[in-house]
């Protein structure tokens, strides 16, 4: 079973502190949240972790490249976190969504079998959860609020496709799914007193080839039934998960991508002579007989810009995604309250932001929110 620490990392990145770690000291106030110093390091330790994971030869640039922004990170997060109680988005059903992903991908029975994973690890299944929680909440937010509000217009479309045809460039290639059939070839009990591993006689060699025989031509017939159904209109993949005797067939019979060179000259000449969509004859292979369907076939250069028009539009989107972002969460800022810690600097901070006037009552908040940070830590709460 995969190691849940993989798959929590690819959810949440959520390290594992000591208590002795844990610094309670208050370095940020966002409106009425605080944001505490311990808060602070897990997610330096967090980004440490991340990077080492995307990149361990260049970890330790990446690394200081992008701590300076860790308060500023933390900082949108809340920010965003609150936007998304005014609009009403709390994100429950989206999280029961995302565990049960998480199960299935640890192949658990239940949830609370993935909770005991979890502990048995080390990890706090509630924080874990409520770190997925807050992911799904801002998400959602700056889908609403801000990739919703992105548009792309054709003119852009094009200019990107001219100035970066270059990079498209590429050889031809194929994408194909199989449904094989093989040979079902009966093994007769060996009689009592014979070493079955024993050497065969000539006329049991003769038996068994034409067993083979026999066995052969049933699944050359099975192979024809199966093209038949298939020339009748039945879906592919529904077919291979019934009928085909590959490794593939619980996939559909997806069989992958092929460059010229990498089949068999026989299959490469048959397939890459095909369009898109179009189904193979029963072909003789080593393994019986297969079917093979073309489900693309891209040819070599500088593909259409009607093909790479949804990868276009993506590239666009999330060129244009990142400054809208930044411009949305300073306005935030702007109609926030912030006050900073001497010492902790926001590489986020609008020059526009007021600062709050700390009051006893204020001071007296902030002692609450992080009396409950320590014994929600502890356990207590």
């Amino acid at each position: 079973m995969k190691k849940i620490s993989l798959v929590l990392v690819a959810f949440a990145l959520m390290p594992v502190f000591s208590s002795a770690q844990v610094v309670e000291e208050i370095i940020t106030r966002v409106n009425n949240q605080i944001i505490t110093h311990s808060e602070y390091l897990r997610s330096k330790d967090q980004l440490r972790d991340e990077v080492k994971q995307q990149d361990p030869a260049n970890a330790d640039k990446l690394y200081a490249e992008r701590e300076k922004d860790v308060l500023r990170d933390l900082i949108d997060q809340q920010l965003l976190l609150e936007k998304g109680k005014d609009l009403g988005i709390d994100g429950k059903t989206e999280l029961l969504k995302r565990e049960d992903e998480l199960r299935k991908q640890m192949k658990l029975d239940s949830i609370d079998d993935l909770e005991k994973e979890a502990t048995k690890q080390g990890v706090s299944w509630e924080d874990f959860k409520q770190n997925m929680l807050n992911q799904i909440i801002t998400q959602k937010v700056i889908g609403e609020e801000v990739g919703g509000k992105l548009s792309l217009t054709k003119d852009e479309e094009q200019k990107f496709y001219d100035q970066h045809k270059s990079e498209m460039e590429q050889p031809e290639y194929i994408r194909l799914s199989e449904i094989l059939i093989t040979p079902k070839v009966a093994t007769p009990p060996a009689a009592p007193g014979i070493d079955p591993n024993a050497a065969a006689p000539p006329a049991d060699d003769a038996a068994k080839q034409a067993g083979d025989a026999v066995a052969l031509s049933a699944a050359e017939t099975r192979a024809d039934d199966v093209l038949k159904q298939l020339r009748a209109g039945g879906s592919f993949e529904d077919i291979a998960k019934k009928s085909s005797d590959g490794p593939t067939a619980a996939d559909g019979g997806a069989l992958g991508t092929f460059k010229r060179g990498q089949l068999a000259k026989e299959l490469e000449d048959k397939t890459f002579a095909m369009k898109t969509g179009e189904i193979t004859d029963v072909i003789r292979v080593k393994q019986g007989y297969a079917i093979l369907r073309v489900d693309e076939h891209q040819m070599a250069g500088i593909p259409p810009m009607k093909d790479v028009l949804p990868k276009i539009q993506d590239a666009l989107y999330y060129e244009k995604l990142q400054p809208a972002l930044r411009a949305y969460l300073t306005k935030l800022r702007e109609d926030a309250y912030i006050d900073y810690t001497p010492g902790y600097v926001d590489t986020g901070a609008s020059p526009n932001q007021t600062k709050p006037i700390e009051t006893p009552s204020a001071k007296e908040a902030d002692a609450k929110k992080l009396g409950k940070k320590k014994k929600k830590k502890l356990g207590v709460l």
